[in-house]
């Protein structure tokens, strides 16, 4: 157990007994996964996500499951609830290359992890895509009016123009003319596309941020990810991801892959976007230090920028082990995390703040009520000292008394008047 300081830079009591003394609480030391472990929990993550939307998508028409159009963005948003439940607290539970990069300009994971991390979704997705692409029966695309099993999965994949969804549902009960001028081309899906990951991602910052103090933030994205998904469909097929984008693109016909480089710009630009309006809504952070990936969409750091006021001697020696923890934290590769909320360095530090300027107040209304007190006492020492003269006084005039009586005595026995 311990805690830390990253403002002063001291070590931090070690027992429950100093801590309870010096009016500190005690945090578990969080648990760091390494890189490659990380990477595999990413790799799942996006192998879920396309294996369960992608396949919804791609056999929704067989099964029945269509719908009203919600089945595929539903098949996306709780595939995303399951994998973030499921390794969420071990790499962050990104599973999309614009989330980790909108979560690095947040200062929520590190710049080293991002190539890594966008390598791991790729493969992970690519993987899943795979696996569907095979699974499709030879005489399967001729049912749907497809010359092979790519023409099939291109259905799958995310386009504009005349691979528009919008563009093939009309062109079907049309034709292709009117189609052409009905549909969503380039400047419309490059919007729509931004706009969507801009309010994915921002969700994703939002519900995942220490101060929102949510338990439910899968819930909170997958959710949300089926809404975008919902309005997405129509314009592009519905990305959000470049990592799933590219993963059905490899299976697809060629316009695919040549369409696929405004499904990376788009989601990218987007994430910028909420990166950095989250970074500023945050404020400047005092220090930055990985902590445990608890959580889904990032056990990222939420930097809440609070000075430390007053520090006491407790509050000094609290900082030793925040500078220990961050370095090691940098050592080892730490890349933040999210839906539950550890206690990171940036909390511990404005916790420590607080109790500090607590502790600073305490001891200012203890110093003034002492001297309140020695007021108090020297006035009471004042009244004592007063009456212990007045009794001074009386004994005196008692003792002189007592005395003319003693005279006037003897002047009685003797016989003589007194004078």
């Amino acid at each position: 157990m311990s805690t830390t300081d990253l403002s002063t830079g001291a070590e931090a009591p070690s027992t429950v007994g100093e801590a309870d003394a010096a009016g500190l609480d005690l945090v578990d030391e969080p648990f760091e996964y390494g890189l490659l472990t990380k990477l595999g929990a990413e790799a799942f993550g996006t192998f879920v996500l396309v294996l369960f939307g992608v396949g919804t998508a791609l056999w929704a028409n067989i099964s029945g499951v269509a719908g009203a159009g919600l089945a595929v963005p539903l098949g996306f948003g709780i595939a995303v609830i399951g994998a973030a439940s499921a390794v969420g607290h071990i790499s962050g539970g990104h599973f999309n290359p614009a989330v980790t990069f909108g979560a690095a300009i947040a200062q929520r994971t590190r710049w080293a992890h991002v190539l890594p991390y966008w390598i791991a979704q790729i493969v992970g997705g690519t993987v899943a895509a795979a696996f569907l692409f095979l699974l499709i029966p030879g005489g399967m695309p001729a049912l749907f009016g497809q010359a092979d099993a790519r023409g099939l999965f291109s259905t799958t994949s995310t386009g504009f123009g005349e691979h528009s969804p919008v563009y093939t549902t009309i062109a079907a009960s049309l034709d292709s003319a009117v189609a052409e001028t009905a549909t969503f081309q380039l400047p419309a899906a490059l919007l729509i596309e931004i706009i969507g990951t801009a309010v994915f991602v921002g969700v994703i910052l939002g519900v995942t941020s220490k101060r929102a103090k949510l338990t439910y933030a899968p819930v909170a994205i997958g959710l949300t990810l089926a809404a975008v998904l919902a309005l997405l469909v129509p314009f592009t097929n519905g990305s959000v991801n470049p990592a799933r984008s590219l993963a059905t693109a490899f299976f697809s016909d060629t316009w695919a892959l040549q369409q696929v480089w405004l499904f990376w710009v788009a989601p990218l630009i987007g994430a910028a976007i909420a990166g950095l309006i989250a970074l500023l809504a945050a404020g400047a952070p005092t220090a930055v230090k990985p902590s445990a990936d608890a959580g889904t969409e990032g056990a990222w750091n939420d930097m809440v920028a609070e000075e430390s006021t007053a520090p006491s001697a407790a509050t000094a020696a609290a900082s030793a082990t925040a500078a220990a923890g961050s370095a090691a934290g940098a050592e080892s590769g730490s890349v933040s995390g999210a839906f539950t909320p550890n206690a990171d360095a940036a909390e511990i530090d404005a916790m420590l703040a607080r109790r500090a300027a607590d502790a600073a107040a305490t001891e200012a209304a203890a110093a003034e009520a002492a001297a309140e007190e020695a007021d108090d006492a020297a006035a009471a020492a004042e009244v004592v000292a007063k009456a212990a003269e007045l009794e001074a006084e009386d004994a005196a005039v008692e003792a002189a008394a007592a005395e003319a009586t003693a005279e006037d005595t003897e002047g009685d026995e003797g016989g003589q008047p007194r004078a």
